[in-house]
């Protein structure tokens, strides 16, 4: 059975702000993925990342989106089996944000260690817990 990893994460920024990271190209590369080039909050657009050589090249496609509240995407590996999806919600709690983070499919990458499930974890509770947090102490250049 693959079991979802679910993280949630309280933020002391408004939503608006938090949505923002999530959904603007240069934030987007700050705190998620410096190797992203081109990314639009659009149904159906596909991430373009730099090609550093390595064997795993991300293919990632934007699944669901509600403005201001919630975005999906796949993430998937060219050359590989599996396919399994991100989803970030957002939730106002006053002048903080919460977000849960859902990230389903990790069991249907190989048995690898490069896919091992405690490497997505901790990656994303690097991601969340430190880079986007302290993304969102930075004053915003938009």
């Amino acid at each position: 059975m693959d079991t979802p990893f679910v993280l949630e994460q309280l933020y002391e920024a408004p939503l608006a702000q938090v949505w923002h990271a999530l959904t603007e190209q240069d934030q987007l590369r700050a705190w998620y993925f410096p190797q992203l080039q081109e990314f639009k909050p659009v149904v159906g657009f596909e991430f373009k990342f730099t090609d550093e050589g390595s064997p795993y090249q991300k293919e990632w496609r934007v699944t669901q989106l509600v403005a201001g509240r919630k975005l999906a995407h796949s993430w998937m590996y060219k050359g590989y089996p599996g396919s399994s999806e991100v989803t970030f919600e957002l939730v106002a709690e006053g002048n903080k944000t919460r977000l849960v983070l859902t990230h389903t499919g990790l069991a249907s990458f190989p048995n690898d260690p490069h896919f091992a499930r405690r490497r997505f974890e901790n990656g994303w509770q690097q991601i969340l817990g430190s880079n986007l947090k302290e993304q969102l102490k930075l004053p915003s250049l938009d």
